[in-house]
């Protein structure tokens, strides 16, 4: 009981805490931009630099030109390369992809943003539009090689089956339409964004490529701080991380603390623990993986509602980290 109650005096404390902030933000004036998916930003997008993984070029720029409109785009080789350089300061936001509609999960950055400081002030759902790129002057008959990033390939499986030609993969979609540039190889094909052909000079012989028209990434904008909780009209989501206790039915407990008060949830993915993922359990004592659960509410942290629910699942929990509460992008397809 005494737990408890500390848990609930820090609760409280950490709502007024955000309060107090909210205030601060009023007080100084600052009017909060809405030419961005995150209301946080109080300066003007093109003062802003965002990171993202990949060259000029990559899906990856287009959404975080998307998120955040006329911002400085900085590009870096792998996805720690992002995380680092945001906490570093060396850069203003960090927008990278967690999942795709066809691929699935990218794994790589819900393991990275656990072992960051990062909160999630934003996401976007960026539609991806392959296209067949290559130098000037040629037929689509010419072309006998495609190279891009195997998943952009894997897409446009039927449509390089059907002309016949050689798949190539390489690490990065823009970085393959860059290579065929400096190299000038005819003969040789990109399957990259349309923005790609534009920067480096290709010309686009088909557009739309892919073999599912529904293909979508949807990004998450990341900050070194996190929107400070606040009422507003503006749909929310929240993100968790949590572990939970080794007992029947403890899932099923933990989602109930949002189904019970009418919380829907839109996603849930379970990754094995990164510290300890094995242990014994049963009367055996047999080999089993212990899971952490990245699971998404429409929900507010503002909501008194929310709060209570976390409070609730806090009683179960092993590890709990709230990794964001942000605007959610409601565009459709």
């Amino acid at each position: 009981r005494a737990t408890r109650a500390r848990g609930r005096a820090a609760s409280r404390a950490s709502v007024q805490s955000t309060s107090r902030a909210v205030r601060g933000v009023v007080a100084r004036g600052r009017v909060v931009a809405r030419a961005s998916v995150d209301p946080t930003v109080f300066v003007a997008s093109s003062d802003l630099r965002v990171a993202y993984q990949g060259v000029p070029g990559a899906y990856s720029e287009g959404a975080a030109l998307a998120a955040y409109e006329n911002c400085e785009t900085v590009p870096k080789e792998q996805f720690d390369d992002v995380y680092a350089a945001t906490e570093a300061q060396e850069v203003d936001r960090a927008v990278l992809p967690f999942e795709n509609s066809l691929g699935g999960s990218i794994h790589r950055n819900y393991d990275l943003i656990l072992t960051h400081k990062l909160h999630v002030v934003g996401e976007v759902y960026y539609r991806v539009n392959h296209c067949l790129l290559a130098l000037p002057g040629q037929r689509v008959a010419d072309l006998t090689r495609a190279q891009s990033h195997p998943q952009a390939l894997a897409q446009c499986e039927g449509y390089l089956t059907n002309l016949k030609m050689v798949r190539e993969a390489v690490d990065d979609t823009a970085g393959a339409a860059k290579a065929i540039a400096e190299a000038g190889a005819k003969g040789v094909a990109a399957v990259a964004s349309r923005r790609a052909a534009e920067l480096y000079g290709l010309e686009v012989y088909d557009e739309g490529i892919q073999d599912d028209k529904s293909n979508v990434t949807r990004f998450l904008a990341l900050s070194r701080e996190p929107i400070p909780a606040m009422q507003t009209d503006v749909p929310y989501k929240t993100s968790i991380a949590v572990s939970l206790k080794e007992e029947p039915g403890a899932l099923f407990k933990a989602l109930a603390c949002f189904s019970l008060r009418d919380i829907n949830m839109t996603k849930i993915e379970s990754r094995p623990m990164r510290t300890n993922p094995v242990t014994s359990a049963g009367a055996r004592q047999s080999m089993q993986f212990t899971y952490l659960f990245y699971i998404d509410f429409e929900a507010n942290m503002a909501d008194e509602n929310m709060q209570n629910a976390l409070r609730h699942l806090q009683e179960s929990a092993t590890f709990l980290r709230v990794l964001g509460s942000y605007p959610r992008d409601c565009s459709q397809l």
